[in-house]
């Protein structure tokens, strides 16, 4: 089992969490999601043989872009997302 810090931009509520939560957990190997809304932290457990990319990946498609919590960016981090939701952090509520 491993587990990969992320830093997810935009959760302002429960609701956030939510969407988040809902992203991640479907992904094959993903046994576990914890966030921390307060500091923009979640941590991800399981088999992730897909790695980061997959799951920062998950959440730009849901409209919370993320980057590696040690700040090393990767690539589909810095790839632009066309969400609806874009620039309000994905989130109704903001």
């Amino acid at each position: 089992m491993s587990t990969i810090d992320l830093e997810v931009e935009g959760m302002s509520c429960g609701s956030c969490v939510n969407h988040v939560t809902q992203a991640l957990k479907p992904i094959p190997g993903v046994t576990d999601v914890a966030v921390d809304l307060e500091s923009g932290h979640v941590r991800v457990s399981g088999a992730l043989d897909a790695g980061a990319e997959r799951l920062m990946s998950a959440l730009a498609d849901a409209g919370y872009p993320a980057k590696l919590a040690n700040g090393a960016p990767a690539a589909s981090a810095n790839t632009p997302v066309a969400h609806p939701r874009a620039g309000r952090g994905g989130c109704c509520c903001g």
